[in-house]
């Protein structure tokens, strides 16, 4: 995801800096630039990137796009990265990143967001991106900010349609609907989106999760009426990222470690703090870390 969203800055006038752990990656686009494929045709996007900080400029913003495990070191790296009026914006799964960005960089610098794009890392240097989807950013303590309406008017002037929001937590919450459907059923099976959609006994978990989910979030005051609980689920699966596995289904092909505690075990300790059952939720998190434990042991 950030060398999709870097990638689509880039070609539409923005000076980007990718930042990755992969050398092999970073390699390859200082070499060819980013190839981006799929949604928008084939094209090679000169951009920057770079394996570490060391070097890199001072940024006016900065995007946390790192697995959720990964929220604390990433945040501590690009400190170094931020000045008076630099915003640091996270569009990651699940619940608590915004928290662990502001304990290290101060919650005046933390935006919170959100996108409904996919994109998938074929090879180095190379990003598929499956659709022309809605991104959301937004204060974490809630309202309408001026900077927040200039930052979504700028990322929709360079290529990334954006706009913001005065309730971001809600919306976060909004799109946990999909991952908390998608993550575990996609990830377990292997099919993608729009098979978990298609098949009716998956389809059916999946909607019971997000029940579970809407419940908990209901009783931590974030309204999720039935008619807006499952629109991030139907736009995705009405659309070309339907095509994609999520992102936790390539963490378990890759033997990496999966977000199910941002997206999964964050829930389930919120509705037992609240006394809302999550039986499901906690069926799908079970078996996620099941393979988990399994794939360790066989030392995968």
């Amino acid at each position: 995801m950030g060398c999709l969203f870097g990638g689509l800055l880039s070609e539409n006038g923005l000076r980007v800096t990718l930042l990755a752990r992969r050398e092999e990656h970073v390699a390859a686009i200082r070499e060819r630039g980013l190839r981006i494929v799929g949604e928008g045709g084939a094209r090679h996007v000169p951009i920057g990137a770079a394996t570490s900080t060391a070097g890199v400029a001072p940024a006016d913003i900065v995007f946390i796009q790192c697995k959720a495990h990964a929220t604390q070191a990433v945040s501590e790296s690009i400190a170094p990265l931020m000045v008076p009026g630099s915003v640091a914006v996270s569009f990651q799964n699940g619940l608590g990143n915004e928290d662990v960005m502001a304990q290290v960089l101060g919650s005046e610098a933390v935006l919170g967001g959100l996108t409904s794009l996919g994109a998938t890392l074929e090879a180095p240097g190379v990003v598929r991106s499956y659709a022309t989807l809605p991104t959301v950013i937004g204060e974490m303590s809630g309202g309408l900010s001026p900077r927040a309406e200039a930052l979504a008017a700028l990322l929709t002037a360079h290529g990334l349609p954006t706009s913001a929001s005065d309730d971001i937590l809600t919306e976060k919450w909004r799109k946990l609907m999909l991952n908390v459907a998608m993550s575990a059923t996609s990830g377990l099976t292997g099919l993608t989106i729009g098979g978990v959609a298609g098949l009716a006994s998956l389809a059916a978990v999946a909607r019971r999760a997000m029940d579970e989910a809407a419940a908990v979030a209901e009783a931590s005051g974030i309204s999720l009426p039935n008619e807006t609980r499952y629109q991030v689920f139907d736009g995705i699966v009405d659309s070309g990222a339907a095509r994609n596995k999520t992102s936790m289904r390539r963490d378990i092909e890759a033997g990496r470690p999966s977000e199910v505690e941002a997206i999964y075990l964050s829930v389930i300790e919120r509705g037992r703090d609240r006394a809302v059952p999550t039986p499901t939720l906690e069926a799908l998190s079970a078996l996620v870390i099941g393979l988990e434990a399994a794939r360790r042991a066989d030392g995968g």
